[in-house]
């Protein structure tokens, strides 16, 4: 299975997780003698949160250089500024396999794989960063994020700070001098909260004093605070319109057992606060990460179908692709062959078209008349051969039979050159008029006059 690498972006840290043994499928766990599930190899580095995206493009790229085989890396983002600091920072060490994700995306997939929530369909999941508060209400089933708001009132340093301030006033730490000094005891009390976690009472020495500090009078040191940001969370929750059935605590501040408390008491549904919670959105987006998927170009066109070529195709546009066809994708419903029933249709079109053309060239009326009654062929003979007269006929005469056919079987196409109106007398025969063919007008030929020549000069 193909190595992926999470990437969480805090204001702090960066934290890296890369999942082992298998990945998503589970480790083995040597003590139970059964299969771990999500197993991860963490690393965190800590950083100023200016430079937090790049620290991070720096992380993913040393990493990526010496575990080639990572065929993918997700990486979490709280904010869009966020996510484009990111793309820019992985754009300036041109570094492209990688997707980003959402926090509260992360974060819910990280809590399907570490908790049960079948019974959850909206989850509160509430952030406790160094810098700030961050609560979104996700829909557990689908990942959409109906709600998130962010606060900086509360945060890791600003209980840091609290207990700080707490042991100067008590007179056990003396102030320290220099912004150094400052930053050296807010690391130590840091260290004096984390150790509260689990244990009632902490001493730890310092260049300035001793920092004493008991589990009852950090709680109450804490109190207002943690009931604030709880308070927070259920109008979040509230202007989100959509109830939940579980908390979910990750970050830092989730160390603190108090914060569980508070919110259960507070929200009135069950809180879950995972192994190791500030690693959670790292080991989330481990989950979510997928390699690349590379799709092959087909090396053909794609074929399409012969019954569908033949019914929708002309067959003069497929029939050089056309290959051998079944014998039932050549015969009809009937069984005939469907090339007999093609030269069927053809012969009778042919047949068609022959009598249009005879039709249009007078013979349509013989052909006609051949079919009716006996009366009807005697009055009009099938056929008469114009034979050349030397008398021409009175201009009173009655119209001889070509005189019949030119007027009743004339073709459309005189009429239409034709603009005048037709004349009902019949051209007169005489030695020049011919008919080429019956049913047309006869042909007159012009009489050429005789040519005459000069004479010769008479000869000397």
């Amino acid at each position: 299975m193909s190595a992926v690498l999470g990437v969480s972006v805090g204001a702090a840290a960066v934290r890296l997780a890369r999942p082992q043994h298998g990945g998503a499928q589970g480790g083995h766990d040597g003590a139970h003698g059964h299969t771990a599930p999500y197993s991860f190899a963490l690393q965190s580095m800590s950083m100023p949160e200016q430079h937090a995206e790049e620290a991070a493009a720096d992380a993913i790229a040393a990493t990526l250089a010496a575990a080639p085989e990572i065929a993918a890396t997700t990486i979490t983002f709280r904010s869009e500024p966020q996510a484009r600091a990111i793309r820019a920072a992985m754009a300036r060490r041109q570094l492209t396999n990688y997707q980003l994700v959402p926090e509260a995306v992360a974060a819910v997939h990280f809590a399907h794989a570490s908790a049960d929530l079948r019974e959850v369909s909206t989850l509160a999941v509430y952030d406790l960063g160094s810098s700030g508060l961050t609560v979104s209400v996700v829909d557990a089933r689908t990942s959409d994020v109906h709600q998130c708001e962010r606060i900086s009132d509360i945060s890791g340093d600003y209980l840091d700070s609290l207990i700080r301030e707490q042991q100067i006033a008590s007179g056990r730490i003396a102030h320290p001098a220099d912004p150094a000094g400052l930053a050296a005891l807010d690391g130590l009390c840091r260290a004096a909260k984390e150790q509260l976690s689990h244990s009632n009472a902490v001493a730890l020495p310092s260049e300035q004093g001793l920092v004493l500090l008991t589990q009852e009078n950090f709680e109450a040191l804490m109190m207002l605070a943690i009931e604030s940001s709880a308070r927070m969370t259920r109008d979040v929750i509230i202007r989100a319109q959509h109830p939940v059935q579980a908390v979910l605590v990750l970050g830092g501040g989730a160390r603190i057992p108090l914060i569980a408390r508070v919110l259960e008491r507070t929200i009135g549904v069950p809180v879950i606060v995972p192994a190791e919670p500030e690693t959670a959105l790292a080991r989330g987006a481990a989950l979510l990460a997928r390699p690349a998927q590379v799709t092959q170009a087909p090396s053909a066109a794609t074929a399409v179908a012969l019954d569908d070529i033949d019914d929708a195709t002309p067959a003069w546009l497929t029939a050089p692709a056309r290959g051998r066809r079944p014998l039932s994708a050549l015969t009809n419903r009937g069984g005939h062959p469907r090339r007999e029933l093609n030269a069927a249709v053809l012969t009778v079109s042919s047949l068609v078209v022959v009598a249009a053309i005879g039709i249009g060239l007078g013979y349509g009326p013989q052909v006609l008349e051949r079919g009716s009654s006996s009366e009807d062929s005697q009055a009009v003979p099938a056929t008469t051969v114009p034979r050349p007269s030397v008398t021409a006929p009175s201009p009173r005469s009655a119209p001889t039979t070509e005189a019949v056919h030119g007027t009743v079987a004339a073709p459309p196409a005189q009429q239409v050159v034709d603009s005048e109106p037709a004349t009902t007398d019949a051209p007169t025969p005489g030695p020049n008029t011919f008919t080429v063919v019956p049913g047309l007008p006869p042909i007159v030929v012009p009489t050429i006059p005789p040519m005459v020549l000069p004479g010769f000069p008479p000869s000397q």
